[in-house]
């Protein structure tokens, strides 16, 4: 699951009816259903008779711990299972996997089943996750009939794609679960999110200072700080700008994120200051080294002698720098870690470079710092210091992005 947003409740209280159709991908619904739930979200399974050849009303239903809606009438009782209602009911609806067949009848409005006079009878937003053999997938007729699903606002999750897109370029088998997630999640953001229409910019991970082809002054920074902070702000439907040091962190699969690879604090300064005049806010998270070694050797330094004597010149400070060229209607948060007299440094340097806020994190408390899952902080401003107990490094992201701006 690497690619999944992994926010935790970013659908929390979304209502979705998750349709299944008559594929062998059908058996990747209970993944589905599984990041789904885990995401927040409430599911109602509607499943063709064809998809109960696949998989079992019984293993859907233990899984949402709803019953199954497959027919119009309740074969126990004859109760009508109302397709009007669920239309009603759902904030999304979602079809994984989504046949030839079933797409053909979405289009042509064949409602010979229930999921589809649910299909016809949906307010919300449907989107499909096509699942077929790559030669009926690339036939003409499925082609004119997803064309026809797009123009009517279907949005198609393309299979092995994943992004969201309106085009019909992709294979025939059925992208994978944890990317129908995050292009659900995604799709949710750009909709719903509290910072819609916002570009924020956010530097992570560390720099690293080349001596030589193969060494380097560098610090312990995974980035996970930084990484945890897009996904929030991505999920609350802002642009983001990650320009990132290096690190091998998973990141999450989204049209909103823009990322910027770097190496050094020069790179890292340049990136910076050309993106943030641009940007409603900036969050400095990186671990920036505060020096670079004066020369760069062409070829690797040998070992001669018993010492080795660098000579170091400072960095240019980003968040200082920012500082200076932000706007009254722009906002800025640095980090600040400190293994000394941490809460004075960190006022300081709060006033210092015309910061609205700033994190002060420890290497004091165990479970807290470089590496770690979790992170203990202060979230520092003119006003107030607030200090948040250990917790995941994303729940900390969430209260410094709620903090910060919302």
């Amino acid at each position: 699951m690497k690619n999944c947003l992994q926010l935790g409740s970013m659908l929390k209280g979304k209502k979705i009816v998750l349709g299944i159709t008559g594929s062998i991908a059908a058996y990747k619904a209970c993944i589905l259903i599984r990041l789904l739930i885990k995401q927040g979200a409430e599911v109602q399974v509607v499943i063709t008779p064809a998809g109960k050849e696949f998989i079992t009303p019984i293993t859907l239903s233990a899984l949402t711990h709803k019953p199954v809606i497959s027919d119009f009438f309740n074969q126990r009782d004859g109760s009508w299972h109302s397709h009007v209602d669920l239309g009603l009911w759902a904030d999304a609806m979602l079809i994984a996997p989504c046949t030839a067949s079933t797409i053909g009848k979405m289009t042509h409005g064949i409602a010979d089943n229930m999921l589809i006079t649910t299909y016809l009878s949906m307010k919300a937003p449907v989107l499909i996750a096509p699942a077929m053999d790559l030669d009926m997938y690339a036939h003409v007729s499925t082609q004119e009939n997803i064309h026809l699903l797009c123009e009517r606002g279907v949005t198609i999750i393309e299979p092995g794609s994943g992004f969201l897109a309106s085009t019909l370029e992709g294979k025939g088998r059925m992208q994978e679960p944890e990317i129908i997630v995050d292009e659900l999640v995604d799709f949710f953001a750009k909709r719903d999110g509290k910072l819609k229409g916002q570009r924020i910019l956010i530097t992570a991970g560390p720099t690293y200072e080349k001596l030589d082809p193969v060494r380097f002054i560098g610090n312990y920074s995974s980035g996970k700080m930084g990484v945890a902070l897009a996904k929030e702000c991505i999920a609350e439907g802002a642009e983001v700008e990650l320009i990132l040091g290096p690190c091998s962190l998973s990141l999450p699969k989204s049209s909103l994120l823009h990322v910027t690879n770097v190496e050094n604090a020069a790179q890292m300064h340049h990136v910076a200051t050309s993106l943030y005049p641009n940007c409603k806010a900036g969050i400095m998270c990186a671990a920036v080294a505060d020096f670079t070694p004066s020369e760069c050797a062409d070829e690797k330094i040998k070992r001669e002698g018993e010492q080795l004597v660098l000579r170091l010149n400072p960095t240019k400070d980003i968040a200082a720098d920012l500082g200076k060229i932000k706007t009254p209607e722009q906002k800025l948060c640095g980090f600040a870690l400190e293994t000394h007299n941490a809460l004075e440094h960190a006022n300081e340097k709060l006033q210092r470079k015309n910061l609205d806020m700033i994190v002060m994190n420890s290497l004091q408390d165990e479970g807290a710092g470089f590496q770690c899952d979790t992170n203990k902080v202060s979230i520092i401003t003119t006003d107030e210091t607030v200090s948040l107990p250990l917790q995941s490094k994303q729940d900390v992201a969430r209260e410094i992005i709620n903090k910060f701006l919302l």
